[in-house]
């Protein structure tokens, strides 16, 4: 399936993560939906900041750099493709990667590094508002499959679908240096936008197709798990819907796995929880284990990122992550 690679790559928006504990009527004053993600401009963030009395916790962040940090930590070869700022921003997103054992392959810009305000009400959920910034300038024509060489599965943040030229040059330029591809349909909000690209997009290139339940409703037209894996299933060859404290399904070879979430205790934070779990199940997958292993794994990873705040999994998470994983490997 990986032709002996065992390399996971991400390409995605480098953003800094401004983490925010507020209550529903503060995400209300801001127009958002809950639990979504908004576009919006460094201004708007800078008043949303202005307007709380909390201090934001600061730590590097976007979908597919929190997979593949979450793929470096656990041991695996990894390396993140993006584009930021010459700022201090910037810098703090370098040193996380490195910090975590990412390769660190990174365009420079003058613009300042994206941010994310991530604002987190006390049911867990989080409603991001997003400043692209820098990580918006990422070339197409930069995007070759060079930059693959030896990755055995490029992750592909759905966000990427707000850019449809970089999306492309990425998924040819995989397919090109032999590499599947894993697709996080991200948000509701951005299946509604790029609805019209996803159909082709996914049939001629996704092979890891990965979904919560409100990204399936909004792309399959129905919330039922039973219709919704039925759909998935004609997509691509392995499809994930993930149902929360549910646990997930995960299709492959026509066969669906039904996987238990992890919940010994309620969670403090879902930010980052979709992307853990794809960061446990892509390095089971890449290391040969089974699909109900490679699950397991993707649940362990995502139940510990909630009990913290933000999307970094301290030592102590890793080290339990890493005793189940040991497990398997004595099966």
């Amino acid at each position: 399936m990986f032709k002996g690679r065992k390399k996971i790559t991400g390409i995605g928006s480098a953003l800094v993560d401004l983490l925010l504990k507020e209550n529903d009527a503060f995400v209300a004053e801001l127009g958002a939906e809950k639990g979504g993600m908004t576009l919006v401009d460094h201004p708007f963030i800078e008043k949303a900041l202005a307007s709380t009395g909390q201090s934001p916790q600061v730590v590097s962040g976007g979908s597919a750099c929190n997979t593949i940090v979450g793929a470096g930590m656990l041991g695996g070869t990894a390396a993140f493709i993006g584009k930021l700022g010459d700022d201090e921003f910037g810098q703090v997103f370098t040193d996380d990667l490195k910090k975590s054992a990412v390769e660190p392959v990174l365009f420079s810009s003058s613009s300042p590094t994206g941010t994310v305000l991530s604002v987190i009400t006390p049911d867990a959920q989080r409603t991001m508002f997003t400043h692209l910034g820098a990580s918006t300038e990422l070339d197409p024509a930069a995007i070759t499959p060079e930059l693959f060489a030896d990755t055995a599965v490029v992750v592909v943040e759905g966000y990427l679908l707000f850019n449809p030229d970089l999306m492309m040059a990425t998924v040819k330029a995989a397919k090109a240096a032999g590499a599947l591809i894993s697709l996080d349909l991200a948000s509701f909000e951005v299946v509604n936008t790029a609805r019209s690209l996803l159909d082709d997009l996914i049939i001629d290139y996704v092979d890891i197709l990965i979904a919560n339940e409100d990204e399936a409703e909004a792309y399959c037209g129905h919330r039922d798990e039973t219709k919704v894996m039925a759909h998935l299933l004609e997509l691509a060859p392995l499809a994930v819907l993930k149902v929360g404290e549910r646990g997930s399904y995960i299709s492959f070879k026509d066969q669906i796995y039904r996987i238990k979430a992890q919940t010994d205790a309620p969670p403090v934070d879902t930010t980052g929880a979709g992307d853990l779990w794809a960061a446990g199940f892509l390095y089971g997958l890449v290391n040969g284990y089974p699909i109900e292993a490679c699950g397991a794994m993707g649940s362990a990873c995502g139940y510990e990122v909630c009990r913290v705040i933000g999307a970094k999994i301290p030592d102590a998470g890793w080290h339990r992550i890493k005793t189940l994983i040991s497990s398997f490997d004595r099966e």
